[in-house]
């Protein structure tokens, strides 16, 4: 039995919405590609230098961006609870 098994599709959806809201409307202003860059970010456990790589930017391009991140969820990414949760929001979102 996976962890998919015990979370409601509903519940889970409604989550990653909820959470990953002000990043979608910040991506819908303009071209940051905030949701991809926090993904690869933390599929690269928060690597620079892999995130550039695989996103095809400037390593400083990434961390602006994740500063960003930071602020529009008002969320300290060094936490890894934080990043947790995010990354389990990006898993089942939509």
């Amino acid at each position: 039995m996976g962890l998919d098994a015990l979370i409601d599709p509903g519940a889970a959806a409604g989550f990653a919405a909820q959470v990953l809201a002000p990043l979608r409307e910040l991506d819908r202003k303009g071209d940051r590609e905030l949701v991809g860059t926090l993904r690869t970010w933390l599929a690269n456990h928060g690597g620079w230098d892999r995130t550039a790589a695989e996103l095809g930017v400037h390593r400083n391009s990434v961390r602006h961006r994740i500063g960003q991140i930071e602020r529009a969820l008002g969320m300290d990414l060094a936490d890894p609870e934080t990043r947790m949760r995010l990354w389990f929001a990006l898993r089942w979102a939509s």
